[in-house]
């Protein structure tokens, strides 16, 4: 009897790792596979677009420039360039004119400060015994001028140069009077009535310096007029020394060169101070009005204009946009002054500075740094 192999006709059986087998797990990792990448697509779908359960839209941005919020608002910006936030007018950094020890320091941070206002004073007393010996000098020159038989063709300069002098003094008068006042007032013993009167006497006395001085050039443009003599040389002179000694101690008051804030207060009583631009004694800045100024690439120059709408933002205050308009765009390029940058190498690209006047808002701060977008224009 002969023996047949099992399924003969049929062909051989199928195995454990058939091609049937190997087919349908082809099949399901494939299946598996899609299901997995389209539940990544509808999420990352959903981040972009925002689905109204993460606290805030979250902005989706093209490569071409275009930023769309979760309220389907659309702004198309053209460049952005990092920027910095400044007070209107930019930071004001006041330094000692000259050596000294600081007498006594009258501000505060956040102080609001007027044009002309006393900051700081360095110690004056040998400067003050200085103008009191030229002032001294001078009278004397004068009465001893007054006392000569002197030509009568220089009797006009005489007396303008007379004039200009009790002026100059009126004028340094006014000045220690104002700063008293406003010294005064901020502890409480003046008022603003007093200070106005101190102000208008002030202006009063330049107003009159200035008349007598184009009195004197018109007395001294006069034809026909003699040399002047030894005294009147001699009194010339004594009263420069007075006006030397007048100038040096007004160093010793540093004002406040206009209306602001005190932002930033370095000066201590007592200490020893010297000019220096990187140390600055006191920092003001008007906070009426923020600006924000920016380095635009060398690539983007074409694309700014002044009046052109433009935003900033920061991640102070994600998700918000500080609208505002471009105000000035510097005639050159020139190097980056945000942030430190070390030795500047070849390779280094120069920016385009532009100023961005904000809107009036009091969220940002002096000192920020933002990323400004500008808009393409209408």
């Amino acid at each position: 009897m002969s023996l047949k192999q099992p399924n003969e006709a049929n062909g051989p059986a199928p195995s454990s790792g058939g091609p049937g087998r190997m087919t349908i797990a082809v099949i399901a990792v494939m299946a598996l596979t899609i299901a997995g990448l389209g539940g990544y697509l509808v999420s990352s779908s959903r981040l972009l677009e925002g689905d109204g359960k993460s606290g805030g839209s979250v902005a989706k941005a093209d490569i071409a420039g275009t930023t769309e919020t979760k309220k389907g608002t659309a702004t198309r910006w053209v460049a952005a360039a990092p920027g910095r936030v400044e007070p209107k007018g930019g930071l004001i950094r006041i330094g000692a004119p000259q050596v000294g020890r600081i007498s006594e320091v009258l501000v505060s941070v956040n102080d609001r400060i007027e044009s002309g206002e006393l900051l700081a004073r360095l110690d004056d007393a040998e400067y003050r015994a200085k103008l009191a010996a030229a002032e001294t000098e001078a009278g004397s020159r004068m009465r001893e001028r007054d006392s000569a038989s002197l030509a009568t063709s220089r009797s006009d300069i005489r007396k303008s140069e007379d004039d200009v002098y009790d002026a100059e003094r009126a004028v340094t008068g006014a000045r220690i009077e104002l700063d008293s006042m406003l010294k005064n007032r901020r502890n409480g013993e003046s008022s603003n009535n007093d200070v106005a009167d101190a102000r208008r006497r002030l202006k009063d006395a330049e107003t009159r310096l200035k008349k007598e001085r184009l009195a004197l050039a018109k007395a001294q443009s006069k034809s026909n007029i003699g040399e002047p003599s030894r005294i009147e040389s001699g009194l010339s002179a004594a009263r420069s020394d007075v006006a030397i000694a007048d100038a040096l101690l007004d160093k010793t008051r540093i004002r406040a060169p206009q209306v602001g804030t005190v932002l930033e207060v370095n000066a201590k009583d007592g200490e020893i101070v010297a000019p220096s631009p990187e140390l600055p004694l006191i920092v003001i800045g008007d906070l009426s009005a923020l600006r924000v100024k920016t380095e635009v690439s060398e690539a983007d120059v074409s694309k700014i204009k002044v009046g052109q709408q433009a935003f900033a933002k920061t991640a102070a205050f994600p998700g918000r946009e500080f609208k505002g308009k471009v105000t000035s765009i510097a005639p050159s390029l020139a190097a980056p002054k945000l942030g430190g940058r070390g030795p500047r190498r070849p390779t280094d690209v120069d920016v385009l500075e532009v100023t961005i006047d904000l809107d009036p808002q009091t969220d940002l701060r002096p000192g920020m740094r933002v990323d400004a977008f500008f808009l393409a224009n209408q």
